[in-house]
C-alpha cells in the first residue's frame, strides 16, 4: 500500500490527479490535511486533538482528511489507521517548486521526511508553478519514480525530494541528481490597517535564485531538468565539528 499525503490539502488538483496515477498500479489511501498547510514545514500538533474523517467518493473509499499538519498525517498514517505501515510514502504532487531554501519550509517535503524517520521510504514531488495546474506529467513521472523507489529502497533516512519545471514534457531536457541549492526569500510584508484600526501585515516574499553551480537543485529545473535530490533529517554541519573543537570552551 502507498499512503499519499501532501501540504496543499486533501482536494488539491495535484494529489488527485497522482492519485488516478498511481491507482493504476497500486493500492493508494490518501491521507491529507483536510485544509491547505502550506510551508508549515515539520510542525506536529501538540495542543488540540487531531480529527481524521474517512472520505468516501463515488462509493469508494480514498482516505483519510486530518485536520492536521503533513507531519501529522503521516504519522498517523504510520502508527494507528492501518494494521500495517505503508511500503512507500508519496507526497504531492505540490503546487510550486520545493528547491534550495523553499525545502526547508514545505510541508510536502516533510511529509515524506517524516515517512523517513519512521523507517519508510518516501518521495515528495513538486511541479514549479504556482499558475500552472497542468499536473499530468508531474504525476506520471512520480508515480515512474514510485516504481522505481519500490524496487531498488532507498538509504535508511532518506526521502527524494523531486521537482519538476513547468514546461511542455517536449521541453524537459532530462534528470538531473542534485543537492539542494541556495535560492533565498527576499522577505516582503503587505503593511494593511483593520477596521478597528489596527496594524496587520500580509507575507508577500518572492523567492530569488543566486545558484550557479550546475549541482544544485534551483539550477537544474531553472534549466529545465527534473532535479532529483535525496534528503535526510540529519541537520548536523559535519564540517563544522573539527573546528568547533578547535575552540576554547571550558566549564
Amino acid at each position: 500500500m502507498i499512503v499519499l499525503c501532501n501540504d496543499d490539502g486533501f482536494r488539491a488538483v495535484g494529489i488527485r490527479t497522482i492519485y488516478k496515477e498511481l491507482a493504476k498500479y497500486f493500492k493508494v489511501v490518501i491521507v491529507a490535511p483536510e485544509m491547505e498547510q502550506s510551508a508549515m514545514g515539520h510542525a506536529i500538533t501538540l495542543t488540540q486533538p487531531l480529527k481524521v474523517r474517512k472520505i468516501v467518493e463515488d462509493n469508494e473509499f480514498i482516505g483519510y482528511a486530518v485536520n492536521g499538519t503533513p507531519a501529522d498525517c503521516i504519522k498517523l498514517a504510520t502508527t494507528v489507521l492501518f494494521d500495517q505501515p505503508p511500503e512507500l510514502v508519496v507526497s504531492g504532487v505540490n503546487q510550486g517548486g520545493n528547491f534550495g531554501t523553499c525545502a526547508i519550509y514545505s510541508g510536502t517535503v516533510s511529509a515524506a521526511s517524516e515517512a523517513t524517520i519512521e523507517g519508510i521510504p518516501a518521495i515528495a514531488v513538486s511541479l514549479n508553478s504556482f499558475e500552472n495546474f497542468n499536473f499530468g506529467f508531474a504525476a506520471e513521472f512520480g508515480a515512474k519514480m514510485a516504481k522505481i523507489v519500490l524496487k531498488n529502497g532507498l538509504p535508511d533516512g532518506v526521502a527524494l525530494n523531486i521537482n519538476i519545471p513547468a514546461v511542455p514534457y517536449s521541453e524537459i531536457k532530462g534528470v538531473s541528481i542534485t543537492r539542494q541549492g541556495k535560492s533565498r526569500v527576499i522577505e516582503t510584508f503587505d503593511k494593511r490597517v483593520d477596521p478597528r484600526n489596527n496594524d496587520y501585515y500580509w507575507y508577500a516574499g518572492e523567492i530569488r535564485i543566486d545558484e550557479v553551480d550546475e549541482a544544485a537543485d534551483c539550477f537544474q529545473v531553472s534549466n529545465k531538468y527534473i532535479s532529483i535530490t535525496p534528503v535526510h533529517f540529519d541537520l548536523t554541519s559535519y564540517k563544522a565539528i573539527d573546528e568547533l573543537k578547535k575552540w576554547d570552551i571550558t566549564l
